[in-house]
């Protein structure tokens, strides 16, 4: 069995733990009713026998373990504790030292900042919860930081962005270790998004959208219903009960996008979520608007690194 240890410290993120960890379990699950053995023994260690979450929850935890004895992945977990979690001198010696004889190193959310205060991110591309994004650049600057992927492998180190996104980053793990198959029976199990890919963005476009204020939410909204309508310019400033100048420079203002590419934007991800639930390309293409396959090639490219069709496959 690979020994997986889930690190915890006071106050730590109850979701980073118990994400990663019911994957884990669920894998051992799926494996046991497919005839296989038992794939994973995974354990929530930390310094004191009981460590208290963020949430008010506290955990029953093992103790850290000798550092030179067995283990496959090393799971650090993040949360509003890991600040002063960093300043602890001997926890950060010893998640060097067990990084040192683990097969993989993982954070989950702001873990990645006790990773890199360990000096196990230097040159390293990685990720944190979005919100720790600016704190994390300057206090580490040798670290190439990406502040929208959901996970980030470079080499034997994986990062990833904030709370669920660990189940992604685990599930990433588990089909490593196992396979596709098993990773995505576990997905479906657990109710999750399948697998998102890790280079999907952290924000949906309508929650990014939203950060400008109400005022084009009853747009946004009849966009969502209307994908294959009129979408140009004078339909939407006709719905907005604006001129077109005036609605494309109220709108820039307050998204950061012009209105054309906020369309795209919308189009591409509502295409997305079909193809997690197995629509195909083409009827994907037709519901969500795009008037040729060749277009939405390049806005899913753009927008996800990776085609229609080799997206869906990653499900399917």
């Amino acid at each position: 069995m690979r020994r997986i240890e889930i690190v915890a410290f006071e106050n730590a993120q109850l979701l980073d733990i118990t994400g990663p960890l019911q994957v884990f379990t669920s894998a051992n699950e799926e494996a046991l009713a497919a005839g296989l053995p038992r794939p994973y023994d995974a354990i929530t260690v930390a310094k004191s026998g009981q460590t208290g979450t963020s949430s008010g929850l506290v955990l029953a935890t093992a103790p850290l373990p000798d550092s030179n004895s067995p283990i496959d992945t090393l799971i650090v977990a993040g949360g509003w504790g890991v600040n002063t979690a960093c300043e602890d001198a001997t926890l950060i010696d010893w998640i060097r030292q067990r990084s040192a004889r683990a097969r993989r190193t993982a954070s989950v959310c702001s873990g990645a900042i006790l990773l890199a205060e360990a000096g196990l991110l230097e040159g390293k591309r990685a990720v944190t919860h979005w919100n720790r994004c600016t704190e994390f650049s300057k206090r580490f600057p040798n670290v190439k930081l990406e502040p929208d992927p959901i996970f980030i492998q470079d080499g034997a180190i994986w990062t990833s962005a904030g709370v669920t996104a660990g189940i992604d980053l685990t599930l990433a793990l588990v089909e490593v270790d196992l396979g596709r198959k098993l990773a995505l029976a576990v997905a479906r199990e657990l109710v999750v998004f399948l697998k998102r890919p890790g280079g999907q963005a952290q924000f949906s476009t309508m929650l990014t959208l939203q950060e400008g204020g109400e005022r084009f939410d009853r747009l946004h909204g009849w966009i969502m219903d209307n994908l294959r309508a009129d979408l140009s310019l004078p339909a939407l400033a006709d719905q907005a009960n604006m001129s077109a100048r005036s609605f494309s420079r109220h709108y820039r203002q307050a998204t950061g996008r012009t209105p054309a590419r906020a369309v795209e934007d919308i189009r591409v991800e509502a295409v997305r979520r079909l193809l997690e639930q197995g629509v195909s390309v083409r009827q994907a293409r037709m519901r969500c608007g795009f008037g040729s396959e060749e277009t939405l090639r390049r806005s899913f490219l753009r927008s996800f690194g990776t085609t229609p069709q080799a997206f869906r496959d990653h499900f399917w």
